[in-house]
């Protein structure tokens, strides 16, 4: 159901003129036609109110920015190099506020996500292609999610790794009972527990006093040294940047009705990127602390033996020993519920993306709880093989794999976005600034060869 139209000096809807004849969006078809009923209304005002009735999405996208996984690779990244790799994290969420933003852009001028602009505009070889990888890159988020789920029901229960990650399938139930609230109410409730960890690393960073120059010249001095560096600096940008979360975005935003005048739609896309830097930034802050908490107490000169051990094989099973000084006795459980919460909350925004992309590229819709149980399914049983032949240490490995997969996986998302956002026929006056598309190149945004031939 589409919303009213009101009278503007611009066309009220974006129309999609695309090559592929096969698809219905043919020349002059509003873009805007299946909206959900239970959107929320944004008032046709000039008013900064207005900032906290588009406060949601970008809460949703960030907690991928904070998920198991990259707890897991701020982790080993700071236990093995100290801080030499922040400027990896920098780099990303920079890179991330400017490709976040135009997914947001996207669908609000357009009306429709990134997965359904795909289908609109490319052959179906091509289509079901970039459909098969962003159901790989759901599925390699989901891994750290089921890994990260069963390191905190071992931390929080003494439950095996192995028997946590089939207990993980469960997780549908949890979905199903939080979706009933509501998404205004879900939204707000992640929103509280990203601010419920960053509160818990930021503290535990004061205790921990980082070295501030090196903090600095980590974040603003690239380098790269030693064994494994690079590999882990993949897996830190893939951890960072994940191709889902740009369809996700791009539907997410379809959540608001926006009004279609060209100071609604122009207010729409401004609120949106004020709304995702702050919540990427906040996502910023707890990688930050949790890669410097990692780098100072695991080069503090007066750790203990048991404590060096956890710091040379430092997996999310053992990271709780990071906040000692601000939990004490209770460092263990708290960070497993600060890990479980983390788990839940991405394999909600997971979910919530499987669907869009199999809608998107496919037409077809299937209901949350059978696609989280697909999605899972496909997750569990590469962690299960690994977890009962490696223990929790191979698990860990499996997150940085899955990371580096993402990482690769970028670009075949990407260039689809930048495409689109950047046709006047789609955007309008809301197309990609000359200076938005250098910096995105600048910021280590590369369409790779493969991606290149796959669009040509």
């Amino acid at each position: 159901m589409s919303g009213p139209r009101q009278g503007s000096s611009q066309p009220q809807f974006m129309t999609s003129v695309g090559q592929n004849n096969n698809v219905s969006n043919g020349p002059g078809t509003p873009l805007i036609d299946s909206i959900d009923v239970d959107q929320i209304v944004i008032p046709e005002k000039n008013s900064w109110k207005n900032l906290f009735s588009y406060i949601g999405p970008g809460f949703l996208v960030s907690i991928a920015y904070i998920d198991p996984g990259n707890f897991e690779t701020d982790l080993q990244a700071g236990a093995q190099y100290k801080y030499e790799l922040l400027w990896i994290i920098l780099i990303a969420s920079c890179a991330a506020l400017v490709i976040q933003s135009l997914a947001a852009s996207l669908g609000v001028v357009t009306g429709k996500h990134l997965a359904e602009h795909c289908r609109a505009e490319y052959p179906k070889v091509t289509n079901f292609i970039l459909w098969i990888l962003a159901e790989l890159a759901v599925v390699a988020c989901d891994i750290p999610e089921v890994i990260g789920t069963a390191f905190a029901l071992n931390m929080l229960f003494k439950i095996p790794i192995w028997c946590g990650v089939l207990i993980t399938g469960l997780s549908t139930l949890m979905l199903l009972f939080l979706q009933q609230y509501g998404v205004r109410k879900l939204e707000f409730l992640i929103a509280f527990l990203v601010f419920l960890i960053a509160t818990c690393f930021l503290v535990e960073l004061g205790y921990s006093k980082p070295n501030s120059s090196e903090v600095v010249r980590g974040l603003f001095v690239p380098e790269i040294k030693g064994d494994g560096a690079t590999g882990l600096a993949i897996s830190l940008l893939g951890a960072m940047v994940m191709p889902h979360n740009l369809f996700l975005h791009s539907a997410l935003v379809l959540s608001r009705k926006v009004p279609r005048s060209v100071h609604g739609i122009k207010e729409a896309c401004r609120f949106y990127m004020i709304e995702s830097a702050f919540a990427l930034t906040v996502a910023f802050l707890i990688n930050i602390s949790i890669i410097s908490v990692s780098g100072a107490v695991c080069s503090a000169d007066n750790l203990n033996p048991e404590d060096r051990m956890n710091c040379n094989d430092l997996d999310l099973n053992k990271a709780s020993f990071l906040l000692k000084n601000v939990l004490g006795n209770w460092s263990s459980k708290v960070f497993a519920i600060a890990l479980l919460a983390s788990g839940q909350s991405s394999t909600i925004t997971g979910t919530y993306a499987g669907q869009y992309v199999m809608q998107g590229f496919l037409d077809l819709r299937m209901t949350p709880w059978l696609r989280n149980l697909l999605t899972r399914s496909l997750a569990i049983v590469p962690s299960l093989i690994v977890s009962l032949i490696g223990g929790s240490s191979a698990a860990g490995k499996l997150i940085i794999i899955a990371s580096m997969i993402l990482s690769f996986e970028l670009p075949f998302a990407l260039v689809p976005l930048l495409k689109f956002t950047s046709s006047k026929t789609k955007m309008g006056p809301h197309t990609n600034s000359r200076f938005v598309s250098r910096s995105s190149h600048n910021l280590g945004i590369h369409n790779d060869a493969a991606a290149i031939q796959l669009y040509s």
